[in-house]
Parts: structure tokens; sequence; C-alpha cells
């Protein structure tokens, strides 16, 4: 059944309220439009391009990051509850990849997971003490890889970070980082 221009539009905002990150290309595919349709509807309804709604929402939601500066994260973080929980982005783009496969090189994905844990921790200083990772899939170019870290416990210098990188909803890589930390003044225990 084919939509009305109005029907779509409005179809078109609630889905974007919803998932402020969907690109272009998915949201021609979901309403069977060119991509060209969708830039045209969201110019009408005001709605900014998906990099902008990702800054926008980062604004929003980011702690300040305290352990590196936010120019050497790799991928681009959206939220950050330092000491507790964080999400990044990593568009797999050619220079991401093996170019006769197209397959992602694992270390980038390693990369953003490792930085996100690098980012979570509410410390001047944060590096790496042991990680234990798994990869799950291939990831080729053109997919969005979305990296959620959580804190799960700290005890004195030691942090311990869940990281689980997604494309859409399929896990593609996890990975558990004990993290140091120069001072032990987070909270103790185990995290929520």
């Amino acid at each position: 059944m084919k939509r009305t221009k109005k029907e779509r539009q409005a179809l078109l905002k609630s889905t974007i309220e919803a998932t402020p990150f969907i690109t272009d290309e998915e949201l021609a595919e979901k309403f069977r439009v060119s991509v060209q349709t969708i830039r045209l509807d969201r110019l009408e309804l005001s709605i900014p391009e998906l990099r902008e709604r990702i800054k926008n929402v980062a604004q929003q939601q980011l702690d300040t990051v305290k352990a590196l500066p936010l120019e050497e994260v790799i991928g681009e973080i959206i939220d950050l509850q330092l000491d507790e929980a964080a999400i990044s982005i990593l568009d797999i783009k050619s220079e991401h990849v093996f170019s006769r496969t197209k397959i992602a090189r694992g270390h980038h994905l390693f990369a953003q997971a490792n930085s996100l844990a690098v980012a979570i921790i509410n410390d001047e200083l944060a590096l790496t003490s042991k990680a234990n990772i798994r990869f799950t899939r291939q990831v080729k170019e053109g997919e969005r890889v979305v990296a959620k870290a959580r804190v799960t416990r700290i005890e004195g210098y030691r942090t311990t970070v869940e990281v689980t990188s997604y494309v859409e909803k399929e896990a593609v890589f996890s990975g558990q980082f004990i993290m140091f930390r120069s001072t032990g003044e987070g909270r103790e225990g185990s995290a929520t």
C-alpha cells in the first residue's frame, strides 16, 4: 500500500524521533522511496541530517572525557556517563577494510571498544591492563558499528568495563577490559 506524502512524512518524523541515528539510506529502504525523497522530506520537516542529529544528542548527554582527548577516541561518542555507561558509533569506510574482501580489520573494532573503555573512566589517567575479547561476526564496509560500554566493577585502582559492539541488533564484538586508573577514588564494589 502506497502512503501519501503527508502520511510518509508523519511516519518519517516519528521514526527519526524514536531512532535518531537511523541513516537516510535505511529510511529510504524502510519507506520504499529514494534517498533523495527522504532528504527532501527531512528538509520540509526541518529535520537535520544524521551527523547533526548525532551532535545534538551528544551535546545533551555527554559528560566530559577525562582520560584522553576526545579526538583520540575511535568512533564518535554519542553518550557518556563517567564510571557508568557510554556509546560510540563507527561507520566502516574503505580505510577500515581489507581492499580485496571489504571486511573490516579487527583492530578497528578493538580500537573503538578499547578507546570507549578508556573514555568511560572518571580519571585523568586510564590504561588498559587486560582485555578479553571476542569477534562474533565479520563487519563489512558500509556497516555502522555501535559500541556500548558499561562499568561492571570498580575496586581501588581497577575498573572492569564490558563492551559489546553491534551492527543493527546483531552483536559483532564483545570484550571485557580491566582498566587501571591513577586514583582509587571511584565507586567501590559492583556497579549497577
